[in-house]
């Protein structure tokens, strides 16, 4: 009994000896992936026509930036779930009067802070198909913004966020580059390459760079688009606008894209790429 018990403590510390060096490869990996800094390559900043300044305010909301950022791209709370983490959108006017054009290039196209820091929640696969003209644009408007707000606070990673970062479930923005680099969605043609544009800087961040469907969010489960082809062109610019399928059900977090984001597409923009949804369903390959 005694020899047993002996052997029992002895498994006892190799568990706890095994818990320890689990905790801290997991600790070790994500403190890397957190902690970590990256030397992002220069950008090419070109000047933007007056089309595209014009244009920025609205391009800012279609692609996020104001629903994530907040009013006035002051700051917003994206993300918090206890145990998980707690994740802010910067206040980018403050942001702005510190960093260069470039550093604010890098950050949109690269997923990397003026800091060199790994950027959270940020969709620069998405942001990387933008045009060097089209992200000028938006810096310059970014730095016409009245600077105000607070500080928001730095990413907060909870135990189970460390794990899932440990096992590549969470990413930092420019882990997801390479993805967007080398995954096209459907290409149909000239005819089409005005939606496919749309489609590939407004869709893929939910629906993956090839648009067969992605998981936007850990409860979250975005289908592949070629749904899109069961539309008519009023149901798909209904659906644009209010997020609401012809059924009328709730979906979620496309419901809220919809209102906040997409409801800026013009008419002619949700044509062009109910167009290319369509085309992509009846020819890409499945």
């Amino acid at each position: 009994m005694r020899k047993f018990l002996k052997w029992l403590g002895y498994g006892g510390l190799a568990l706890v000896a095994l818990a320890l060096i689990v905790a801290l490869w997991i600790w070790f990996v994500s403190w890397r992936a957190i902690g970590s800094t990256d030397a992002p390559v220069a950008e090419r900043l070109a000047r933007p026509s007056a089309m595209q300044l014009a244009d920025a305010p609205r391009q800012a909301r279609v692609l996020g930036c104001v629903s994530c950022h907040g009013a006035g791209l002051r700051g917003h709370l994206m993300f918090d779930a206890p145990g998980v983490a707690t994740i802010w959108a910067p206040n980018l006017t403050r942001v702005a009067a510190r960093a260069t054009d470039q550093q604010l290039a890098q950050a949109i196209r690269q997923g990397v802070g003026h800091d060199g820091r790994p950027l959270w929640v940020m969709p620069s696969g998405l942001l990387s198909r933008l045009e060097d003209g089209e992200v000028s644009a938006l810096i310059a408007w970014i730095r016409s913004l009245p600077r105000g707000g607070a500080e928001t606070p730095r990413v907060r990673v909870g135990p189970l966020g460390r794990l899932g970062i440990a096992l590549g479930q969470f990413e930092p923005a420019p882990a997801s580059l390479e993805h967007f680099r080398t995954v096209r969605a459907f290409d149909g043609g000239r005819a089409y390459a005005a939606g496919r544009r749309i489609a590939e800087r407004v869709c893929a961040d939910c629906h993956g760079p090839d648009l067969r469907g992605g998981h936007p969010g850990p409860d979250e489960t975005a289908p592949d688009l070629a749904i899109a082809g069961a539309y008519d062109a009023a149901q798909f610019r209904t659906l644009m606008r209010t997020g609401r399928p012809p059924n009328g059900r709730d979906l979620g977090l496309m419901r809220r894209i919809a209102v906040q984001d997409l409801s800026g597409l013009s008419d002619d923009e949700i044509a062009a790429l109910h167009a290319y949804l369509s085309e992509r369903a009846q020819r890409a390959p499945q």
